[in-house]
């Protein structure tokens, strides 16, 4: 007897599973039943799980019988000539959708020369066994797993040219590569899902070697004429957006340059680029705190007499400026109507960026790194034939992550650039390796892949031959100009009166208790003194009762509300959110009383 679930639940027994299973595979396949159903016998627990729920992953096999896929010569014929569609051969049983859990019971064959009597499937191609992006990864079945999965991840925050219309569309946080490129060594994937149309890296020369330290820990060496000709340049554009809204009582929003009487007005060097309908002009090159869109609001709380005499200097400004620490140049202003009616200003500023320190790079097996220097094109390593490499890549990045697919791309790329052709690098289905290093050694080259190099300061030559080859780069969405972060005063929150929080609001940088004890196993405990008055204030505290006091500025005299006049009152410097803290535990009702005593 074995016991049967169904989505998780218990439904009942059947006395000869092997059978009962069966059967439902065949009514499955006949069309009988749903084929959203699938079916795991557990030889383990005796059982048999029946799903049919939502949300799982299933994924198209082709059905073997007695060695024999079901899938023959005369069907592939007529789908070439589109007398049969795919959902044709999935009704007639010939290809069915298996979920993770009845793939536990399916012995699937790569290929059709793999098959023996056991098989119960077979992949339509290996390649499917795997998404879109990590199927565009060259010799990926060359790759550890998890560095395939990382190069998937990694192309998809690649810059490349997304849509064709870009000028005409307000997109947020948009990259642009000036000059995208399609790889070289390429995949079946790249055709079928056009990459040609929305390309998203370039092709470059890659040395594998170190230098001087400067590509330590996964970073790069890039190449300053390289960067000169263009490599990796793109563009940043990013909207502001504003809009005139209504407010009651017959208020509205008004986008204007404003009047030095408005309540909040910056200051005219601020408005400078505003023209007379208050937006800026197109091609105006705006630093962060720069107004974009001028615009002046009415007064948020309107008490009941003020409702009448509404005179100008009542309204506050709003407008719209530059973030902190942003720049660029008005790309394109657009003046156009929301739903409700109401006038909407879009503004997109572009910003060019050219590759500097900092910036992040991959290849498509998860090999990311950061530019570490960017040396002068008569600096660098060249080869006996004059070729120089546009980045420098390290080889202590190979051995511990088993990316060998990053080797092979070497010497695919390089072999497909000196044929003046495009090497299939698709997963299990690729061109061999043998015939890549045969064709390279037609060309005159080791079939290694390695050259003779020579020190671009010396001139001397390397006493090791190089690793050097043509390779698809990708830069990545993260780059340094994005990231960077600094502060020294600036803005604090009204609650605590600490530094405000995050880059875009010029927040502070948080020095927390772990980073507290680095210090003082350090022995520079002194500097906590330093580090933690980001909030320090000086409070009146009564010796008599222990709670704060007031001070009166008028006066300039300190009293406690509760002991009155004739007690000490000393000053004492404290965090001001502790300050607070004391506060919150006097609105419960629990007395925080302070014991002072002498420093000394």
């Amino acid at each position: 007897m074995a016991e049967v679930y169904l989505n998780g639940k218990y439904v009942g027994t059947v006395e000869n599973k092997e059978d009962f299973v069966e059967t439902l595979r065949q009514e499955r396949r006949k069309g009988k039943i749903s084929r959203n159903i699938n079916v795991l016998e557990d030889f383990q627990t005796d059982s048999i799980y029946i799903d049919s729920s939502r949300g799982r992953v299933r994924r198209p096999l082709i059905v073997v019988k007695n060695g024999q896929p079901l899938l023959t010569e005369k069907h592939v014929q007529q789908l070439e000539k589109n007398e049969i569609s795919w959902s044709d051969l999935v009704n007639q049983g010939v290809i069915e959708y298996l979920d993770a859990s009845e793939e536990e019971n399916a012995l699937v064959a790569f290929f059709p020369e793999d098959l023996t009597e056991e098989h119960t499937h077979l992949e339509i191609t290996p390649l499917a066994m795997v998404g879109l992006c990590t199927s565009l990864v060259p010799f990926g079945n060359f790759n550890h797993g998890v560095r395939l999965l990382q190069g998937s991840k990694n192309q998809k925050q690649a810059l490349g040219f997304y849509a064709a219309n870009y000028p005409v569309r307000m997109d947020m946080d948009v990259n642009l590569l000036h000059t995208p490129q399609i790889p070289i060594v390429k995949s079946v994937m790249h055709e079928i899902s056009a990459f040609d149309k929305h390309p998203c890296g370039q092709n470059i020369i890659v040395a594998v070697m170190g230098y001087e330290g400067y590509n330590m820990e996964d970073a790069i060496v890039l190449n300053k004429g390289s960067i000169e000709r263009g490599l990796g340049r793109s563009t940043y554009y990013r909207p502001s957006i504003t809009e005139e809204l209504r407010y009651s009582g017959g208020l509205v929003d008004e986008i204007c340059v404003p009047d030095k009487d408005v309540k909040g007005y910056r200051s005219e060097k601020d408005y400078r680029f505003l023209e007379d309908d208050g937006i800026i002009f197109p091609e105006a090159k705006v630093d962060a705190g720069d107004v974009i869109i001028g615009k002046t609001s009415p007064p948020r709380f309107l008490s009941s007499l003020e409702e009448y005499n509404l005179s100008a200097s009542s309204r506050r400004e709003s407008s719209v400026a530059v973030k902190h620490g942003e720049k660029g140049v008005v790309d394109f202003v657009l003046i156009t109507e929301n739903m409700e009616g109401n006038k909407l200003v879009q503004v997109r500023i572009r910003d060019e960026r050219i590759p500097e320190m900092g910036d992040k790079f991959t290849s498509r097996h998860g090999q990311k790194g950061v530019i570490g220097l960017v040396v002068p094109h008569a600096e660098m390593p060249f080869t006996a034939s004059g070729i120089v490499p546009d980045l420098l890549f390290s080889p202590h990045g190979v051995p511990s992550r088993m990316t060998i697919s990053h080797l092979i791309e070497l010497v695919g790329g390089k072999v497909g650039a000196l044929k003046g052709e495009f090497i299939n690098g698709t997963m299990f289905e690729s061109e061999s390796e043998d015939d890549i290093r045969k064709a390279l050694k037609e060309f005159g080259f080791r079939e290694n892949g390695t050259e003779t190099m020579y020190n671009g300061r010396t001139g001397e030559k390397f006493k090791v031959k190089i690793y050097v080859g043509n390779m698809y780069y990708l830069k990545l969405k993260h780059m340094v100009a994005n990231k960077i972060h600094a502060r020294a005063r600036g803005p604090i929150q009204l609650l605590t009166r600490q530094p405000t929080e995050g880059r875009a609001k010029e927040g502070g940088l948080r020095l927390g208790e772990m980073e507290k004890d680095t210090f003082v196993a350090h022995g520079a405990s002194l500097l906590l003194k330093e580090r933690f008055d980001s909030d320090r204030t000086v409070v009146p505290i009564c010796e008599s009762c222990g709670l704060i006091a007031v001070h009166n500025e008028y006066k300039n005299k300190s009293y406690c509300p509760v002991c009155g006049d004739n007690v000490e009152i000393n000053n004492i410097e404290l965090s001001y959110a502790f300050k607070l803290l004391l506060d919150e535990f006097k609105a419960m009702g629990v007395y925080p009383k302070l014991k002072l005593e002498n420093k000394y």
